[in-house]
């Protein structure tokens, strides 16, 4: 009976150890290649959340340094070893909720509690409440009895946000079955919260090693989708952009009006679907600049002379009309003001110099096609 709870022993310390040197190097590489991209693409763009997101990981690193080194022979109890193991978990939940301010979707019921300025104090007051008790158990107490379950209560509320905030970046672009794998992953982090609660070392193992490689590889997948829509939100030059102009039949035998915009990345046309009303004037810009004038069209002041027919009653005809094709192109709420509206509406359309309220096309004659005849 001896022998053989001599070899679980020794076995159990040989699974710990292998997995302390897996998780060590695995998430030491995967620190550095996720801060790489952050290098090279995100900080170009003030965005920092690749990087609380890489700090994250770099605590499961030391983390697993922390599984390896041998505290029976440094003379030091175990409790510390587990109080290090529970704050690198607290630092992790930490850094994750860090990140989230600086994805660019974030589920509606939680996004003005994630960007307001009270989002730290939200984060930082609960992360407080467990590192305190954590030190004292280590320091004062010399007690295991209450370390574990502290960073497992505030990893439940990382997890919590994390999965919403994953599951909207994901589906906003477009991404379902990486949506649906943020589920399942998380599923599988709050299994193994629980097996830490039970204190269940084997499985224990088992699932943090599943969660751990899983939200890794979603952290990846998280920043090649960012990098992929960054390369297919780039709005062309007005050289480079192709308009058709058409009307379709529905299923209901109802007309549909259509404009075709070839050019962006891809080399695939995108076919935007457009009211009436926006179709006949943006179709308006494409005659008049196809047509011998000069193509621009006259938007009215505010004391207009009511003798005289104008082609645009407002600005804000324009802003709705370039609104709808962002809508179209991108998706609703997933554009913004200065990476897609302006530089759209930069590409389709130029102001007369003297500022005498005329707009027309902007872009060749050659670009533009119109197959119909409403």
């Amino acid at each position: 009976m001896v022998n053989t709870l001599s070899l679980t022993i020794v076995s159990s310390t040989d699974i710990s150890i292998f997995y302390g040197w897996w998780q060590f190097s695995v998430c030491l590489f995967a620190f550095l290649a996720l801060l790489s991209i952050w290098y090279h693409i995100g900080k170009r763009q003030d965005d920092f959340g690749q990087v609380w997101l890489a700090l994250s990981i770099l605590c499961w690193s030391v983390s697993g340094l922390i599984e390896i080194v041998p505290w029976e022979n440094m003379g030091t109890s175990l409790h510390f070893k587990e109080g290090f193991k529970s704050i690198c978990s607290l630092l992790n939940s930490l850094f994750i909720l860090l990140a989230l301010p600086w994805f660019r979707y974030l589920p509606k019921p939680f996004a003005h509690i994630i960007k307001s300025k009270f989002w730290p104090y939200i984060i930082g007051l609960p992360f407080a409440f467990a590192l305190l008790p954590t030190l004292h158990k280590m320091f004062l107490a010399q007690s295991t009895s209450i370390i574990s379950e502290l960073d497992v209560y505030y990893a439940l509320l990382t997890l919590f946000f994390l999965g919403f905030v994953l599951w909207e970046s994901f589906e906003r672009r477009r991404l379902p079955l990486l949506a649906w794998l943020s589920v399942v992953t998380i599923i599988i982090t709050l299994v193994a919260q629980i097996y830490k609660l039970l204190d269940n070392t084997v499985n224990l193992l088992l699932f943090s090693a599943i969660f751990k490689t899983s939200l890794i590889m979603l952290f990846f997948a998280l920043a090649l989708s960012w990098v992929k829509e960054l390369t297919e939100t780039v709005i062309p030059t007005p050289n480079q952009l192709k308009l058709l102009f058409f009307k379709s039949i529905d299923q209901d035998n109802k007309h549909v009006f259509q404009v075709s915009l070839q050019g962006f990345p891809g080399n695939e046309a995108r076919v935007v679907s457009l009211t009436p009303a926006h179709y006949r004037l943006f179709k308006l810009f494409a005659e008049r600049k196809l047509g011998k004038t000069a193509g621009w069209l006259e938007i009215k002041p505010k004391n207009f002379d009511v003798s005289k027919n104008y082609d645009i009653n407002d600005h804000n005809e324009i802003k709705r009309l370039v609104v709808s094709l962002l809508d179209g192109l991108f998706g609703k709420q997933s554009w913004t003001k200065d990476k897609h509206f302006v530089p759209l509406k930069t590409t389709l359309f130029e102001m007369s110099e003297n500022r005498e309220r005329r707009i027309r096309l902007l872009l060749p004659k050659e670009n533009i096609y119109v197959e119909d005849g409403m």
